[in-house]
């Protein structure tokens, strides 16, 4: 089985996160960033189906904090640059969605 780091730069409602979240499967990895921090806010249908999806949900803890959300949903990891860089490493297929 492959596994990708899917980079989701694009907000809920979007066709780059409709796309992404079509083709993300269990095991891969999903950092959310910019815009897309904005689907793992809790108790919404996009976080929810973020969840479900099976893949390991980081976001990039500076555009949190950056876009005010802070209600995220259950299991989220926040990263830092450092982070992004380790998953980069630990991920040698990468997928960025706009």
């Amino acid at each position: 089985m492959t596994v990708i780091l899917h980079t989701l730069n694009t907000s809920p409602g979007s066709a780059g996160f409709t796309d992404c979240l079509r083709v993300i499967a269990a095991g891969d990895a999903l950092l959310l960033m910019g815009d897309g921090v904005y689907g793992a806010i809790a108790d919404t249908a996009a976080g929810a189906t973020l969840q479900a999806s099976g893949a390991e949900i980081y976001v990039l803890t500076a555009d949190t904090a950056a876009a005010g959300v802070s209600n995220l949903i259950k299991g989220a990891n926040h990263v830092d640059m450092d982070g992004f860089v380790a998953l980069t490493e630990r991920f040698t297929r990468q997928q960025a969605w706009y």
